[in-house]
């Protein structure tokens, strides 16, 4: 017996009992289980006793010789092991859209209804404020919030993103509005519920605003000072035209070289495509396709340029951290990860 056939009988036991094992588990389903172990057998068989594929062979006209029906074998193995990838890629999206789609729903229910319907009537502006574990700083942030510019009455809106520690109480005694995300889920999934309460709440205007201390409250009027002019319908907050306190050399290079790639992609120029702080006209959220749970930032910005809105930056400060810990990953899987997220939401 040569070592292709061992390897084969080898190769179609192993499917089978890693089957029976995700099945027992219950990681795959009853007919997954039955497809698998039909193809470790099929495989066990071709490997054992190979003509007994011969009238398959004969059909297709793979006549022995030059390694013909080792190469039809290991095309057919290849498509096989695509469908299977797909169909459980499927699986996985449906149940991943699934699962976002019952988080935001319980964002949205679960957020402080009854305090913001004694809220005054008039012009609003809502900061939102992803957090997660952001017990230390997420207070002074809300407090340092002015409660009114430029007329307009300003709410600050907390998201807490399946936080364990006291990091809603704290929003809310600050003073902000809150709803609590059973499971964490990222930044991406946080601002949506958070963008869908400020349009309810009637926003003209909505802010992003980090819950660390990273992003100034105090420069809010920076911010939407040109939407209420009338020059931008977005603002994204720069801190390559304004200041900030760096954290490392490599995430510094990281802001301009994912700078470069938007600016490239979109054909306009972007300085911090990374940057957190921005604000945009409220009727603007409903047209943008916003679909990332993390790595959120670039994928509103290059939806606002898809849609030819008018763009502005304007000088921010970022400092760091006020307290706790970041939650971004490692420099290279960071980098890594933004990167794939810009060019993914380019190609949509």
């Amino acid at each position: 017996m040569t070592a292709v056939r061992i390897l084969g009988i080898v190769a179609g036991i192993g499917l089978f009992l890693m089957s029976v094992q995700a099945y027992d588990r219950r990681r795959i389903s009853r007919l997954s289980l039955i497809v698998a172990s039909l193809l470790g057998t099929a495989l066990i068989v071709l490997s054992l006793r190979p003509s007994v594929y011969d009238p398959v062979f004969n059909w297709f006209h793979i006549v022995p010789g030059a390694e013909r029906r080792v190469i039809f074998v290991l095309v057919i193995g290849v498509l096989l092991l695509l469908f299977l990838v797909l169909r459980l890629q499927t699986g996985s999206d449906t149940n991943d859209r699934g699962l976002r789609l019952l988080i935001e729903a319980l964002g949205r229910e679960r957020f402080d209804w009854e305090r913001a319907a004694a809220l005054p009537e008039g012009r609003r502006v809502v900061v939102i404020s992803p957090a997660y574990n952001e017990q230390d700083s997420v207070g002074d942030v809300v407090r340092a919030i002015p409660r009114e510019l430029e007329g307009m009455q300003v709410i600050p809106v907390v998201v807490s993103d399946g936080s364990d520690d006291a990091t809603a109480r704290r929003a809310r005694e600050a003073g902000a509005l809150v709803t609590e995300l059973p499971i964490r889920r990222g930044g991406g999934l946080a601002l949506r519920v958070g963008y869908e309460i400020a349009l309810q709440l009637g926003a003209e205007i909505v802010v992003t605003m980090d819950a660390d201390g990273q992003h100034l409250p105090s420069e809010l009027p920076v911010m939407i000072r040109p939407i209420i002019d009338g020059s931008a319908d977005y603002v994204n907050g720069s801190r390559i035209l304004g200041e900030f306190e760096r954290e490392s050399l490599l995430r510094h290079l990281g802001v301009h070289l994912f700078a470069r790639i938007v600016t490239l992609l979109t054909g306009r120029r972007i300085t911090d495509p990374s940057s957190g702080y921005r604000a945009a006209r409220a009727e603007l959220l409903q047209r943008f396709v916003l679909q990332e749970d993390q790595f959120w930032t670039s994928e509103i910005l290059i939806e606002a340029l898809r849609h030819r809105v008018r763009v502005v930056e304007v000088p921010v400060t970022i400092v760091a951290r006020a307290g706790g810990e970041s939650k971004k990953p490692a420099s290279l899987r960071y980098g890594w990860s933004f990167s794939k997220v810009i060019v993914q939401t380019w190609l949509r």
